[in-house]
């Protein structure tokens, strides 16, 4: 019990310092603004196709993943930014994963309170097939899942695939307004925006018929 409270400890820590950092970036302007973004990408040249993916994974601790896909398509266009924001988003969601099974020392599975073990059985059962639907569900927070994954038994292997095929159509969304932020009536955009809505939709509904099966079991 008392190794328990160690890990719950660790993680309100971390969660504190995270929120800490997050609100001195954000009350100093520390944090860049889109021109900042494409003059950096510009500086660095071909190094920054290189770089982007490790710094998205890092900045994505304090910074939405939507922002940052929406930045790798200001930064190298839809085409190339796609796959490197996909790129970025399944390994940052590794990566806290990572940090949240490390933090639990051990104690992953054990956790989470006993009206969340439904939860937690699905995802071991179903893998990446629920990795893959935590995504398409909208205002879903995927930093609140990936998290969450970590103090459940699901494999990482499951939680990059269920990312990379679950996700990679909102990432093309989000890269492709990043990249057409100076022409929103562009095709790219227009075809984005209303991917967006369809995934809303689709989102929606799922979580209804969730409910509804739910209700009737």
């Amino acid at each position: 019990m008392g190794s328990r409270r160690v890990a719950f400890r660790r993680i309100a820590i971390y969660a504190a310092a995270v929120g800490i950092v997050f609100g001195i970036a954000v009350l100093t302007g520390s944090l860049p603004s889109p021109d900042e973004a494409r003059d950096w990408g510009e500086g660095l040249g071909d190094f920054a196709y290189i770089a982007f993916v490790p710094l998205f994974v890092a900045v994505n601790f304090l910074v939405a993943w939507p922002i940052l896909a929406g930045a790798a398509g200001l930064l190298f266009g839809t085409a190339a930014g796609t796959p490197l924001a996909l790129a970025g988003v399944t390994c940052a969601s590794l990566a806290q994963m990572f940090v949240a099974r490390r933090l639990a020392a051990g104690h992953h599975g054990n956790l989470l309170p006993q009206r969340t073990k439904v939860v937690e059985d699905f995802l071991t059962r179903h893998g990446a097939v629920a990795v893959m639907e935590s995504r398409i569900v909208p205002l879903l927070p995927w930093g609140m899942v990936n998290y969450s994954a970590g103090l459940t038994r699901l494999q990482y292997r499951d939680m990059a695939v269920g990312t990379i095929i679950g996700g990679a159509p909102k990432v093309f969304a989000y890269t492709a307004l990043g990249g057409s932020l100076d022409n929103l009536d562009s095709p790219e955009a227009l075809v984005a925006i209303a991917l967006l809505a369809t995934l809303a939709l689709a989102g929606a509904l799922f979580v209804r018929r969730q409910i509804v099966l739910g209700r009737a079991a």
